[in-house]
């Protein structure tokens, strides 16, 4: 396997701990673990992330039981087991956390996918499948720990087949974003960059693809990092009994940076839809 950078070693650490491994399961949204689409501001933290799931399914083109799915940065699985489940394709999970890995396997057997649903581990700067590989990409809020996007896109390009599909949802800054003001964030998340409508839609195009859909939805990124903050304050005691009390005063600092830099006009976030040409 190639070398990994340091932005996905770091990322690979971080969500193999126990702190946030148990944080992510208890209060994020267990075995969705990205943002959600809310109709309102009380609704669950794991309906409204479930929702996402099901917003971008709305998406794929073709799909039957003979399509191949990538899921980049697959965190438990909870997507690629709803695509198995809804449309008997064939989902590979590639995701750089064991401790991750581990439980996705376990909720797949459970839920008597395993024919279905497989979990590698790996990083997608270096993704372990052939050329002309899948059908689609997948990917939810996980490229933005990338310290090297424009290869990760490359790496997607590579393992699409003519006419394949990719979809996927990052954390992103805003097109007029001044510099330095994103720092609190990029420090907590240990990143140097952040990517943007603009960057992708940029280099995608670079690497051949046409952008079927954009949709900003900007609101939700803020809404999300406000509901998780708020849900964690409302149960600190029992997540500081699991993943003890300096990361759980960290992540509520966090957290409310990204509330403040959406509030600002700093942040961005929405649905892409890339196609290849056939």
């Amino acid at each position: 396997m190639a070398s990994k950078s340091d932005a996905v070693e770091r990322a690979e650490a971080y969500y193999d701990s126990g702190a946030a491994d148990a944080f992510y399961q208890t209060i994020w949204g267990g075995q969705d673990i990205h943002i959600g689409l809310y109709r309102d501001d009380s609704e669950p933290i794991a309906d409204a992330s479930r929702r996402t799931v099901e917003t971008m399914a709305t998406l794929l083109v073709g799909i039957d039981a003979t399509t191949r799915i990538l899921d980049l940065g697959a965190g438990y699985g909870g997507s690629a087991r709803f695509l198995a489940e809804r449309f008997g394709c064939r989902v590979t999970c590639l995701n750089l956390s064991e401790t991750q890995n581990d439980l996705n396997r376990k909720l797949t057997a459970d839920a008597g996918l395993t024919d279905l649903v497989s979990v590698v581990y790996g990083d997608f700067e270096n993704i372990p499948e052939p050329d002309d590989s899948f059908d689609i990409v997948w990917s939810q809020d996980a490229i933005l720990h990338s310290g090297n996007r424009t290869r990760v896109l490359d790496e997607v390009r590579r393992v699409l087949v003519s006419g394949g599909q990719f979809i996927f949802t990052d954390p992103m800054q805003s097109e007029n974003c001044p510099d330095g003001v994103l720092q609190p964030i990029l420090d907590r998340i240990q990143l140097s960059t952040l990517g943007s409508f603009g960057f992708y839609r940029d280099e995608l195009g670079a690497c051949g693809f046409e952008e079927t859909k954009t949709e900003d939805l900007t609101n939700q990124l803020r809404m999300h990092y406000w509901r998780v903050g708020q849900a964690l304050k409302d149960r600190y005691d029992e997540a500081v009994a699991l993943s003890g009390q300096t990361y759980v005063d960290n992540m509520i600092k966090g957290l409310q940076h990204w509330v403040d830099g959406a509030d600002r006009g700093y942040l961005a976030w929405g649905i892409m839809d890339y196609r290849l040409p056939a």
